[in-house]
């Protein structure tokens, strides 16, 4: 049975086996630091039933807020503006260990970061996913999410290889009546064409 309590510092030591993931973008511990410091109430982790971590899943939900939850490890926060239709929720990294996927933890991370979108009344959900992790692709795509541009050059490489494009998906919530958040652009952008 998973279990769900309070994040603490000491977890930051325990989720590499989940972020030592080559397709996995990690952080230092002062950007996990400044979330937890921020917004301690949104940070909740679960752990599997011999006391490992499963899994987490980073998200901005538009407008400042964050949530993290570990398996279940969320954070969040909200951006965007809601006069231009753009406050949304933005997930910022999704990864769950190799021993516990296929067991759908991270469509549930997705469905529990839709939700809190919704609450805070978001026009969608978006995410930036590396162009070759079809694995990803096709998974967000199950989930409801398309492709609403290709964005160049997004994630660094490194021994020399070229930096890799990125996908931007998307997914309308109910908000977005007429679902205009995910029509997709005809051309790609560059990272510093993000809003």
């Amino acid at each position: 049975m998973t279990t769900l309590r309070a994040f603490t510092c000491d977890d930051l030591f325990r989720f590499n086996n989940i972020n030592l993931d080559p397709l996995t973008e990690t952080y230092g511990i002062p950007f996990y630091l400044q979330y937890l410091a921020h917004w301690p109430e949104y940070f909740i982790v679960a752990e599997a039933p011999g006391g490992e971590l499963m899994g987490y899943s980073e998200c901005r939900c538009s407008g400042g807020n964050v949530l993290m939850l570990c398996v279940f490890t969320v954070m969040g926060k909200a951006e965007g503006s809601v006069a231009r239709e753009e406050w949304h929720g933005h997930v910022t990294a999704l990864s769950v260990a190799p021993e516990f996927r296929r067991l759908g933890l991270a469509a549930k991370l997705m469905e529990l970061l839709e939700e809190i979108s919704e609450k805070k009344g978001g026009f969608f959900v978006d995410l930036f996913v590396r162009v070759s992790n079809q694995v990803a692709v096709n998974m967000y795509k199950q989930l409801g999410y398309s492709v609403y541009r290709t964005v160049l050059e997004y994630y660094s490489a490194s021994s020399g290889e070229p930096d890799e494009d990125a996908y931007d998906m998307r997914k309308a919530l109910s908000r977005d009546t007429e679902k205009k958040s995910v029509i997709p652009l005809p051309h790609p952008v560059r990272p510093e064409d993000i809003e």
